[in-house]
């Protein structure tokens, strides 16, 4: 049997991967590449207050899928999802260190942050894990508090301001645009009749934070194109909507795209969703929007 390879190993949630995350995974990388190691993450799925509290609120800013390919992006080789489960909550700290971290994938090197805790009740911490570095032989790398501070708030900071509608806040933290997976399925028509048409976006994970009703910029991509449109989240009160809906209308775009999925990413929020005393006020609105939408496109791309 191979010999498994020597790893720099990271845990945690990781959620957004932010530009707090980006610094810990340059840590690991440039670790890995000084030792010969292999850089990986270790991470959990589902979030523990899923499992353990039944928690259905907790609001994610990425998908399982979508957290894995952004943190392969920044020079991951693999990440580890372990299923959370009762069982594995109930680990103690001494057998999470021995069967996971050293037989399963052979950790060197753990990057870790000072209130790191782990095992049953996470009852155990960085003290603890320093006594289990002796006896199991590999080296810790402690991220700084003020790092551990900077990943804490920019996690808490994107989703107050995603919640809030403030796209480009969220942004600038992430690193990247904040972005949705969804599937394209048939809606009631009703953007055709107001003369723009929208793709009906499905997002399967209930846990996706959405952002804050309104009306947003958007960029998308086809056959490696780039698409840009606008985005309504909301009931549509004007046609006396009831459920909460994600709804694009791609600018200069006109072919059938049912059952095809979409990476979409937020550009700048346009305004709050309101209700409009007629359709006509609703299509004048639209039209503006459009305008405003296509005027900031413009100045990206200039």
């Amino acid at each position: 049997m191979t010999e498994k390879s020597a790893k720099v190993t990271t845990i945690g949630t990781f959620d957004g991967v932010h530009i707090g995350h980006q610094k810990i995974l340059n840590q690991v990388v440039n670790l890995a590449e000084k030792y010969g190691y292999e850089p990986i993450v270790l991470t959990l799925f589902p979030h523990p207050r899923m499992v353990l509290y039944k928690d259905e609120t907790i609001k994610m800013l990425n998908t399982i899928e979508e957290r894995i390919a952004i943190l392969k992006s920044h020079g991951i080789s693999q990440v580890i999802v372990k299923e959370f489960t009762q069982e594995f909550a109930n680990l103690s700290a001494r057998d999470y260190v021995q069967n996971v971290l050293i037989d399963e994938l052979n950790t060197k090197q753990v990057v870790i942050g000072y209130d790191h805790h782990f095992g049953k009740n996470r009852s155990a911490n960085i003290n603890d894990l320093r006594d289990f570095s002796k006896e199991f032989n590999f080296n810790i790398q402690e991220i700084s508090a003020q790092d551990i501070k900077d990943v804490t708030i920019s996690s808490t900071k994107i989703r107050n301001a995603l919640n809030e509608g403030e796209v480009a806040l969220a942004n600038s933290f992430l690193g990247y645009n904040y972005f949705l997976h969804g599937q394209v399925v048939k809606g009631k028509g009703l953007g055709r009749k107001l003369e723009f048409p929208t793709a009906n976006i499905e997002v399967d994970q209930k846990y996706k934070l959405i952002p804050k009703d309104g009306v947003y910029v958007v960029k998308s991509y086809r056959n490696n194109d780039s698409i840009y449109g606008m985005m309504n989240i909301g009931t549509n009160p004007t046609v006396e909507g009831k459920n909460r809906s994600i709804e694009v209308n791609f600018f200069d775009f006109n072919e059938t795209i049912y059952g095809e999925s979409f990476k979409i990413e937020f550009l700048k929020r346009l305004r709050d969703e309101h209700k409009f005393e007629n359709i006509d006020a609703l299509k004048s609105q639209l039209k503006n929007d459009k305008y405003n939408a296509l005027k900031f496109i413009s100045h990206l791309n200039a």
